[in-house]
């Protein structure tokens, strides 16, 4: 009998240390809380943290403009991988997902899909060391590799009812971008990634190029749970119509994707080559230069790339000099007594952007304000007024500069720079150096830490 009573006594106690897992609550409703909840995915066309640590990226600003508009607060859920955030999704942990989400017929079977907002197409993506593969019959025996949950998957699958020894990893620890630079240190033969993952990367890997590309377009679309709170998908319809018709969407693409193309393989891997054997020399007069501005060095560091390859000798046939290749005008301004000290150079090159941006109008803002702070340093201030002026005349926006952008171009022709006040310009050329600049700043954020000044004093202790 106390055998019996032992048993049960310990049956019981084990009873009552077995609890079954509660399952997710959905979320509420955002039209009683106010609080939009929204999955997304870590990376650098969808959410990612800025330099100056702020949230930043495509869906993040497409998120916030629609939330911002409709008067929603707005609550990120990070997910590590795609399959992952669908699972969420599916228990309606968040109203929809925002995450470059490609819209694929397996896909529509599980969730609904808003509208299109950008159109991708899947690449095959190589190492340039290796051997170009032509088709999929070539990846048979490769190191090939996708990220889980992708459309890439779907591809896979259907190849391989054609080319029955095709094999490939699914990846779930990340997203294209570090497949990609698996990729680049050789681990792998081939990734599949969308067309707009490598048109951000492509800068970034001197060593990776498109093999061939899936001959079919996809479109990415924000994803929301099958039973889709009907007033909250009403409201994103009419959001995304309205930004397509204003040009919204035209100007918030071309703030993350409109610099992606304009360097060359050798570009690439002339800075990458120099990060090593030049860089060192002058970072502590960029990390100076950086506490004095208040600019991030590594934007400064890729002003002066552009300028002469970080060479504090350069010397331009029209006269300007040094490593930030500045003007005997602008140079007496900045008090520089001697334009091939690259102390003086990188200094006063901070400042003088440090002014520029000061003198924007106030109602632009970041990051326009700074990129057209570098056209202004390119051409001048003048003349950057006179093509924000002439896009307002062209019902373009004087505050984008993927409007500006436009209308820099038509300062050389005399058609338009007649009817302006600082006449003729190479606007052209200041778009090219803007948008060299902004690719440069992006492999310099990639490769070099941000810098962190050493603020403690003596009596502080150290971290």
């Amino acid at each position: 009998m106390r055998k019996l009573l032992a048993l049960s006594f310990s049956l019981l106690l084990v009873s009552c240390d077995v609890t079954l897992p509660k399952p997710p609550q959905p979320v509420a409703p955002v039209s009683k809380t106010g609080e939009l909840v929204v999955l997304t995915h870590n990376g650098p066309t969808t959410y990612y943290e800025s330099p100056n640590g702020e949230p930043t990226g495509f869906e993040y600003d497409l998120v916030t403009l629609f939330a911002r508009e409709a008067g929603y607060r707005v609550k990120f859920l990070v997910e590590d991988n795609m399959d992952s955030l669908f699972k969420k999704l599916a228990q309606h942990q968040a109203h929809f997902a925002a995450a470059g989400i490609t819209q694929t017929d397996a896909l529509n079977k599980r969730m609904r899909f808003g509208p299109p907002y950008f159109k991708v197409t899947q690449q095959v993506i190589y190492n340039t060391e290796a051997i170009k593969p032509r088709d999929f019959t070539d990846l048979v025996g490769a190191r090939v590799a996708v990220v889980a949950g992708s459309s890439a998957v779907e591809t896979m699958l259907d190849m391989r009812q054609r080319i029955p020894g095709l094999h490939w990893t699914e990846d779930r620890s990340g997203g294209g971008d570090e497949l990609l630079d698996r990729l680049s240190r050789g681990e792998l033969d081939a990734v599949i990634v969308n067309s707009n993952q490598f048109d951000i990367a492509q800068n970034l890997y001197a060593n990776l190029d498109v093999a061939f590309e899936v001959k079919h377009p996809d479109q990415l679309a924000w994803a929301f749970p099958k039973n889709v709170d009907p007033a909250l998908y009403a409201q994103v319809q009419a959001f995304f119509k309205r930004i397509q018709k204003d040009g919204t969407l035209k100007r918030l693409t071309e703030r993350y994707y409109g610099h992606a193309d304009r360097l060359e393989s050798a570009d690439v891997a002339g800075i990458l080559a120099r990060m090593k054997d030049t860089l060192p020399k002058y970072l502590p007069y960029f990390h100076e230069a950086e506490e004095l501005t208040g600019i991030d060095w590594r934007l400064i560091a890729a002003i002066g790339y552009q300028e002469s390859h970080w060479n504090p000798y350069a010397t331009s046939p029209t006269g300007v000099r040094g490593l930030m290749m500045m003007t005997g005008d602008t140079a007496d301004r900045m008090g520089v007594t001697d334009r091939l000290d690259p102390h003086q150079s990188i200094i006063a090159g901070a400042k003088y952007l440090a002014l520029l941006v000061d003198a924007m109008p106030d109602r632009v803002e970041e990051p326009d304000r700074t990129w057209m702070a570098l056209a202004a340093y390119n051409q001048g201030q003048g003349h950057l007024e006179d093509a924000r002026i002439l896009a307002q005349r062209r019902k373009l926006s004087p505050l984008s500069w993927s409007d500006v952008k436009q209308t820099l171009p038509l300062l050389a022709r005399s058609q338009y720079n007649s009817q302006l006040k600082h006449g003729y310009c190479r606007g052209g050329e200041a778009v090219v150096f803007v948008e060299n600049i902004r690719t440069y700043y992006d492999i310099l954020v990639k490769y070099q830490r941000p810098y962190k000044p050493l603020l403690l004093s003596k009596s502080e202790p150290g971290i």
